[in-house]
């Protein structure tokens, strides 16, 4: 019985299950101290559950004792009462075998348990344990379905959805009531706000960015400010791009906050001329005209050209863009004419000398030149070369403009021959309506002239000045003028129909930035040195760049990324 008891499982009812039990005890002790000393711990299991073995069977070894206890548990639950009396052992011997077999379930479940929280406290101390670590199972999972680009493309498009997907922040139900108004009535208060006020309610919560991000509310302060996108009489040129953000850039304007670059180089000198239209930059280099696409950036070209406009025997002198075609004006005395989206090039004899200014308006071309005269053209195919009007200006012309109602034109010229160099013309009979200004000193030549509405025309020369006229007053006596500090001659202008005007001077290629509302210059930008003096021959921005034309470079200042 003794053998028996010893080398029996236990759970069957022999006399040797109360030695047995106190060696499992000892063992789970054991294990809920840490699993000390392993390789004993398993050796000394193993003699507990099969007794501690003699002559032939020995010690079982930790894997025997494992597959020697499993048998020994299912045995214990299938042990009842009945088979303890034909075993010779007693009820209460049964009953004690049946419970001593469920604490053996129970301790190789609690082994089991201190066994899997072993490795898993050992994953967390190592840093291996996988729900911690989601980039490394992210990881694993891009290798095996095509690499890290794919995911990473993937969760792009999930993060997109979501954004897009998520609902748009609710007005705030609790605070002031003043949040509780309708909308229309918060437009009209919130309208009341300077910029600075609008910006700090932009950051109490959500809806209230939202809400006064409306170009409503931004309109007022972006009419009063330089080169916002907005005219004189409130026409909003740039409606794609949010008034707001036209604001914010405004600024870098009025601080005169910018960045230089050069987007164009030349080998030798040259007197260019340039036009912007969308996303496309027109600028004349010696006698072509080439076509460069804008990067997204506006600050940058693309270096290839769209398109090259050849025809003239000498330099390009002037340029205009007009209904999908090039009106270019050559030393060669001729006026060329390019359709812009196609080869279609034609060019005819059109003065004597050098052909200083072109302007181009329905249908109708001006020119002026060396010769002294000034003509009109029709820009019909059938009537091409044509010359409806030829005008003696007694003078050199060097700059010309056709008025918006297209009824009458204006010339400026070199100011040797007769007292005033600004005079308007009729355009369909050719005679003079009126000359501008009387105290002109000789050789006050205009260089530059533009419209600004059919009543407004700006002017710039050689006497320094920028004048500014209202033919609704008086035609004899400018409204404005503002003096360029450093006495350069004023080659270009240019404005944005409201607040701004941008000059540039004869030396070290400066431009200059005007408020119209001040007689003082408000910036100056000198872009080249000494030794590389050059004039500004042209001046073309947009409402967040500025492109100016010298000898040998291109220029832009860029006032979106100061």
């Amino acid at each position: 019985m003794g053998s028996q008891g010893r080398s029996g499982p236990p759970g069957n009812g022999g006399p040797g299950e109360g030695e047995g039990g106190e060696a499992r005890k000892l063992q789970e002790g054991r294990v809920a101290r840490g699993k000390r000393r392993k390789g004993k711990g398993k050796g000394k299991a193993g003699a507990g559950q099969g007794g501690r073995g003699s002559g032939a069977e020995g010690k079982p070894g930790p894997r025997k004792a494992k597959e020697a206890a499993q048998p020994a548990a299912e045995a214990g639950v299938r042990a009842g009462p009945a088979e303890g009396v034909e075993r010779g052992g007693s009820v209460e011997e049964g009953a004690r075998s049946l419970v001593q077999g469920d604490e053996g379930r129970a301790g190789a479940r609690d082994k089991a348990q201190v066994r899997d929280d072993g490795k898993e406290a050992w994953r967390v101390r190592t840093g291996r344990r996988e729900d911690t670590r989601p980039g490394r199972a992210q990881r694993r999972g891009s290798q095996a379905w095509g690499g890290l680009a794919g995911t990473g493309a993937a969760m792009a498009a999930a993060a997109e959805e979501e954004a897009a997907a998520r609902p748009p922040a609710a007005r705030p139900t609790a605070g002031s009531a003043l949040w509780r108004l309708p909308e229309e009535l918060l437009l009209l208060i919130c309208s009341y706000l300077d910029m600075r006020a609008l910006g700090r309610l932009a950051q109490v919560c959500r809806w209230l960015r939202r809400f006064t991000s409306c170009d409503l509310l931004w309109r007022r302060i972006a009419r009063a400010s330089l080169n916002s996108g907005f005219t004189r009489l409130g026409t909003d040129l740039m409606t794609s791009v949010p008034v707001k953000e036209r604001v914010k850039v405004s600024q870098n304007w009025r601080l005169g906050r910018c960045r230089e670059g050069v987007l164009l180089k030349w080998r030798c000198r040259q007197m260019p001329w340039m036009q912007l239209e969308d996303d496309s930059l027109y600028v004349s280099q010696a006698n072509f005209i080439l076509a460069y696409q804008f990067r997204p950036d506006g600050a940058s070209l693309n270096r290839r050209p769209l398109g090259v406009f050849a025809g003239h025997d000498e330099d390009v002198c002037h340029f205009v863009l007009a209904n999908s075609h090039i009106i270019s004006a050559g030393g060669d005395g001729k006026i060329g004419i390019h359709k812009t989206h196609s080869t279609f090039t034609v060019k005819y004899s059109a003065h004597e000398q050098e052909v200083n200014c072109v302007d181009c308006k329905g249908g109708i071309i001006v020119s002026g030149s060396r010769d002294r005269t000034a003509k009109v053209w029709p820009l019909a195919s059938g009537r091409l070369g044509q010359c409806l009007h030829t005008i003696q200006t007694e003078d050199r012309v060097w700059s010309i403009a056709i008025s918006p109602l297209l009824s009458s034109f204006v010339t400026g010229t070199a100011c040797c021959g007769h007292f005033s160099p600004l005079r308007i013309w009729d355009l369909n009979s050719g005679q003079l309506m009126t000359h501008l200004g009387s105290d002109f000193p000789p050789g006050a030549g205009v260089l530059d002239v533009m419209y600004e509405s059919p009543s407004t025309l700006l002017s710039c020369g050689y006497d320094t000045y920028v004048r500014y006229w209202d033919l609704r007053t008086s035609a004899r006596k400018c409204v404005m003028e503002w003096e360029e500090p450093h006495d350069s001659t004023l080659y270009c202008l240019q404005t944005d129909g409201n607040h701004l005007l941008a000059t540039g001077s004869s030396y070290y290629g400066v431009v200059r930035l005007w408020d119209r509302r001040q007689r003082a210059c408000l910036h100056a930008f000198p872009l080249t040195s000494t030794p590389l003096s050059s004039p500004v021959y042209c001046l073309r921005f947009t409402t967040t760049h500025l492109y100016a034309a010298l000898s040998y470079n291109l220029h832009v200042l860029d006032f979106r990324n100061p």
